[in-house]
């Protein structure tokens, strides 16, 4: 079984192959009891938001990691991915800075080890 901080790396991995733009990590942990870790990606293009959203579901399933839901990949604008005590929000520029999660939940940034 994966560690938190590895499952992080994992996903970092994953959006990194694909050419992810500004990756955020999150700590969350104090903030909500229903996850500990947000991680927030740009796509440059709805088929490449989905690509991201896809590489981070196959690898994470390939590590046996299971993803609980997933929303949004019919559009590509904003695909969430939901693997339990991390959430992974795949977005375009425009999406990511119109809601601007960070600062709604960056009070309590991350990085992978922490």
């Amino acid at each position: 079984m994966l560690t938190l901080e590895e499952k992080t790396k994992a996903i970092v991995d994953a959006l990194e192959d694909i050419k992810g733009n500004d990756i955020s990590i999150i700590n969350t942990s104090k903030q909500s009891q229903l996850f500990d870790r947000m991680i927030i990606c740009s796509g440059t293009s709805n088929r490449q938001t989905r690509a991201l959203a896809d590489n981070v579901s196959k690898k994470m399933q390939e590590l046996g990691v299971q993803v609980l839901s997933s929303e949004g990949e019919k559009s590509g604008e904003w695909v969430l991915i939901d693997l339990g005590e991390i959430l992974v929000h795949v977005m375009q520029p425009g999406v990511r800075a119109y809601y601007n999660l960070e600062e709604l939940w960056g009070k309590y940034p991350a990085r992978p080890g922490t």
